[in-house]
């Protein structure tokens, strides 16, 4: 398997030193997953982190944006953020149903103290990353 370029811009890492150390950590984990899904994504060589409205944000080639980002209106929450009009977050509700909190069409919401559910979640990423080539599948692959 090839191995996957991260181009991560300088930007995004000033942003995640601005979490507050309360959920810091929590969007630190959910990066180091999004990025170790896209590394076994089969094909996937390039994985460009960036800001998307102020947000840290994944774009792949075949992939439908992906981002992530805490709220201080939400300071117990933070969430994975996918395009509102794409059949993600529908797919996800039903195939995971009360696995997650949803935010309409458009995230996967976690509580601070919650353990995410790893193999879900990363199922989500995968999804999204090589969504231009799922979204014709039943359930996007899933």
């Amino acid at each position: 398997m090839a191995t996957l370029q991260l181009i991560s811009h300088p930007e995004v890492a000033m942003v995640f030193a601005n979490y507050p150390a309360t959920v810091r950590s929590q969007m630190l984990a959910l990066r180091a997953l999004v990025i170790a899904t896209a590394e076994e994504i089969e094909g996937l060589t390039l994985l460009e982190e960036t800001l998307k409205w102020g947000e840290p944000s994944f774009v792949t080639k075949h992939g439908s944006t992906l981002r992530m980002d805490w709220k201080v209106k939400s300071p117990d929450q933070y969430a994975l953020y996918f395009k509102c009009t794409s059949k993600l977050v529908g797919t996800f509700k039903s195939v995971f149903g009360a696995t997650f909190q949803y935010e309409g069409k458009r995230a996967l919401v976690f509580s601070l103290p919650q353990s995410l559910p790893i193999p879900e979640v990363k199922a989500c990423i995968k999804a999204a990353l090589t969504y231009h080539k799922v979204k014709h599948l039943p359930n996007l692959g899933m």
